[in-house]
């Protein structure tokens, strides 16, 4: 999830009846949805000693600390460990692993029935999920091929908040709500959804 530490593991396996030391050279990547990399945030290398058909596991954390500031728009980390066997030159395993991290920013409440040419209000709820404080914070509600600003305050680490939207549907059947939420640290967090509107 965006905002929290990542934690990967690499599995390694000696299917053979020898004994084998594996070289692992580990790097991690802020990328564009075309995999084109951004910037380096991460480098690592460790070797590992495995006994006859013995597998482990190595455990990589890359803290929020070291992608934050880097990450796109797109929210994309693109892991890659290079895989050596020592003493066997040519034997090398190439592992890639592309992270996108999932948004739970914005919950929209709707009533249980909702009527054409009657006021409603919506319950949007948006939160910043970093451990440090953001501000210029603003919502951007798309609805009936209109758009409406909203300028919001300042949020806390962690911090939940909610505000209320009242608009009045003018005609009955489907309608797509879609928020956009941005702040000076990260931009265009979406929620959607979409709302039945029955007849009066």
């Amino acid at each position: 999830v965006f905002g929290k530490d990542i934690t990967l593991l690499l599995v390694l396996n000696n299917l053979s009846s020898d004994r084998k030391t594996v070289k692992i050279d580990m790097s991690a990547s802020t990328v564009l949805y075309t995999r084109r990399a951004v910037t380096e945030i991460l480098k690592a290398n460790t070797s590992v000693d495995l006994g006859p058909k013995q597998g482990k596991h190595i455990r990589l954390k890359i803290p929020y600390s070291y992608y934050g500031k880097y990450l796109t728009t797109d929210k994309r980390i693109q892991v890659t460990a290079l895989c050596e066997v020592m003493r066997r030159p040519g034997m090398k395993l190439l592992v890639e692993k592309t992270i996108i991290l999932e948004d739970t920013n914005i919950i929209i409440k709707l009533p249980r029935r909702i009527v054409v040419n009657k006021a409603v209000t919506l319950e949007i709820s948006y939160a910043n999920p970093l451990p440090e404080p953001v501000s210029r914070c603003v919502l951007l509600v798309t609805l009936m091929n209109q758009q409406v600003k909203i300028n919001l305050a300042r949020l806390a680490p962690r911090e939940r908040s909610k505000i209320y939207f009242e608009f009045t549907p003018r005609r009955s059947g489907p309608l797509q709500l879609q928020v956009d939420f941005s702040c000076d640290k990260f931009s265009h967090v979406k929620g959607f959804v979409t709302i039945a509107v029955a007849p009066a």
